[in-house]
């Protein structure tokens, strides 16, 4: 089969100046810049849920995946805007004619496809997300962590192959010399290149201020985007799943409530046993993956306090289970530095802490996801 040199009558034509290399070449350099923070801050993120056995979760800083996980969803959702001016930028070459001149062009318009489809979806239910809604049926985070080594990839990939026009276009001047018949504006429009560029930024600053209040706490009042917010939870402290949402309203007021600590020496507390154990007291932050974090002070007995009565030490991996009965959460691992720093607490902010944060006892550690700070404790046990 062979394909007209020219483009069948009605083809269609673009003489925006606004599609220049000039101008994707910029967009898609800080793109670039902002999918690798997420793609390492994503990585450091899912470190959490599942760290390899030999280097165990530090603990300090605190506020080390409140930062790491802000900016995640910071970066991502700045990437929004990005990605739809970098794509409208190059959207001419969809309209590229012959629409493959070799079986190497082929497989390379091929391999632009997967990236655009993987990058919109990515950053698609990303933001989704950060909004507190999952209308879908299947695991967010396996999906989201599969999709980003896909994006990644080809990204290097798209790199590699264009970095000869990258360059050119970066070397390219954004305004054309006055001696050149090109027009610095856009006939239609009147918009620079250098004008598009400032309305790229400004899109971006908007959407990261808009989002960033729920990490930085002078931007709170911005913060539009921000699915949870401290006042809106109890005692100052946002929270995700509430006693009723988890079932656990029964259970974790009976009278019969127990905590069962399993090791070589097992033993069991009740509610007054537990509230009369000496206390710590720490400020520590919650840090959701959704983007959103507070801090609050903590106090309860120590974690390792119990461990080491029940006959473990501060190298042994502890697992805390909650009352709720499903749920991919109810159990959690807590070893290492974190160990060491967790308390079991039963106070937030000087009050007994709610149902809805946990109550009879909750665990929180340092430096350690929202979610694997696991409410309605009713088990610790020494693996």
């Amino acid at each position: 089969l062979r394909l007209p040199a020219s483009p069948p009558p009605g083809w269609p034509r673009f003489r925006s100046r606004l599609h220049s290399p000039a101008v994707t070449a910029r967009v898609g350099r800080i793109l670039g810049i902002f999918f690798g923070i997420c793609f390492v801050t994503g990585v450091l993120s899912h470190y959490q849920y599942q760290p390899w056995r030999w280097l165990p979760e530090p603990a300090s800083p605190v506020w080390g995946y409140r930062l790491t996980q802000g900016l995640h969803v910071i970066t991502g959702t700045a990437c929004i805007p990005l990605l739809l001016v970098k794509l409208w930028s190059v959207y001419p070459k969809l309209w590229e004619w012959p629409p493959a001149r070799s079986v190497l062009h082929a497989i390379e318009r091929l391999s632009i496809a997967v990236l655009v489809a993987s990058a919109l979806t990515e950053v698609a239910i990303g933001f989704i997300n950060v909004l507190d809604w999952y209308p879908w049926h299947f695991g967010f985070v396996f999906v989201h962590r599969m999709l980003a080594y896909v994006v990644i990839g080809s990204l290097l990939v798209h790199i590699a192959v264009k970095m000869p026009l990258i360059r050119e276009g970066l070397a390219t001047p954004l305004t054309p010399p006055t001696t050149s018949s090109e027009p610095a504006a856009d006939a239609t429009t009147g918009l620079s290149r250098r004008g598009l560029l400032y309305a790229t930024a400004a899109g971006v600053v908007v959407l990261a201020a808009t989002t960033a209040g729920q990490t930085l706490t002078p931007l709170r009042r911005l913060a539009i985007l921000a699915p949870r917010r401290p006042e809106d939870g109890p005692l100052g402290i946002p929270i995700n799943k509430t006693a009723t949402e988890a079932g656990v309203l029964r259970s974790a007021n009976a009278a019969e409530w127990r905590l069962t600590v399993i090791g070589p020496v097992p033993f069991e507390l009740d509610l007054a046993e537990l509230e009369g154990l000496p206390t710590s007291e720490h400020e520590l932050p919650i840090a959701c993956v959704e983007g959103w974090s507070a801090s609050g002070r903590w106090r309860g007995p120590a974690l390792l306090d119990l461990v080491r009565r029940a006959g473990g030490s501060p190298h042994a991996r502890v697992q805390v289970a909650s009352l709720e009965q499903g749920g991919a959460y109810r159990t959690s691992v807590v070893d290492g530095p974190q160990l060491s720093d967790a308390l079991l607490a039963t106070h937030l902010n000087g009050q007994r802490i709610p149902l809805d944060h946990g109550y009879p006892v909750r665990l929180i550690a340092p430096d350690r996801a929202g979610v694997l700070n696991t409410k309605w404790l009713t088990r610790i046990e020494i693996l």
